[in-house]
């Protein structure tokens, strides 16, 4: 008698390779109307400038898959209307999960900058956890000579909120390194923060501690930015 039962022979699904299924990190980006956080998330996810944009009519999302240290991560960026009247019926979904937060104004007009106090309090006001990333990004900035906020004012304001600084152009592709810094900075943190967080509670279910960066052996954050 044979040895062996019955049965399908075995398919793909029967492979010795487990599934990992891809992590998705949601990023949000806020600011005022004209600031371009459409365009920054035109140039992180497709790598271009639009050649023609239209005001953001409630919410609009991106996603591009990045590697980091050998996983795949799939990262969401979501863009909101900065005019209240296309904004309202959608924010309490907008801030719904977040996992990181981009705040950003235009270098070249100082109202987009004292207005960050109100979205600020927007998003405190939708209880996102202090544990969530946060990062002040100026736009614009090859705009050189209608430079309205200086990078000393930005950083100030950076520093008393906890916030990396970056100071950047969605247009000029020149600058699309630094474009690319903002969101891979913060997946990069996203990733450090989630591990920790997993090591942790298999070690000491029930108990949580305040999460920390890792670093490697020269003492350097395991974070690029």
């Amino acid at each position: 008698m044979a040895a062996g039962g019955g049965g399908r022979p075995p398919g793909p699904e029967s492979s010795l390779e487990p599934y990992v299924q891809t992590r998705i990190f949601k990023i949000i980006v806020i600011g005022d109307s004209n600031v371009g956080k459409t365009c920054l998330t035109f140039r992180f996810c497709g790598g271009t400038f639009p050649d023609k944009t239209e005001a953001t009519i409630g919410v609009d999302f991106r996603e591009k898959t990045v590697e980091i240290e050998g996983e795949r991560i799939k990262v969401q960026v979501w863009d909101t209307a900065g005019q209240e009247r296309f904004r309202k019926s959608m924010v309490e979904h907008y801030y719904r999960n977040v996992h990181a937060v981009v705040f950003v104004y235009d270098v070249t007009k100082m109202t987009s900058f004292t207005n960050l106090k109100m979205w600020i309090e927007e998003c405190n006001g939708h209880a996102v956890p202090p544990l969530v990333p946060r990062v002040l990004v100026g736009n614009k900035c090859d705009l050189k000579d209608l430079i309205q906020v200086p990078s000393s004012m930005a950083l100030k304001f950076a520093d008393a909120h906890n916030m990396l600084l970056f100071e950047t152009s969605a247009k000029d592709p020149k600058e699309s390194q630094n474009v690319d810094a903002i969101f891979m900075c913060l997946a990069c943190r996203l990733k450090v923060q989630r591990s920790l967080l997993c090591r942790d509670l298999e070690g000491r279910p029930g108990q949580a501690r305040r999460l920390e960066p890792t670093h490697d052996a020269n003492g350097k954050n395991s974070c690029p930015c």
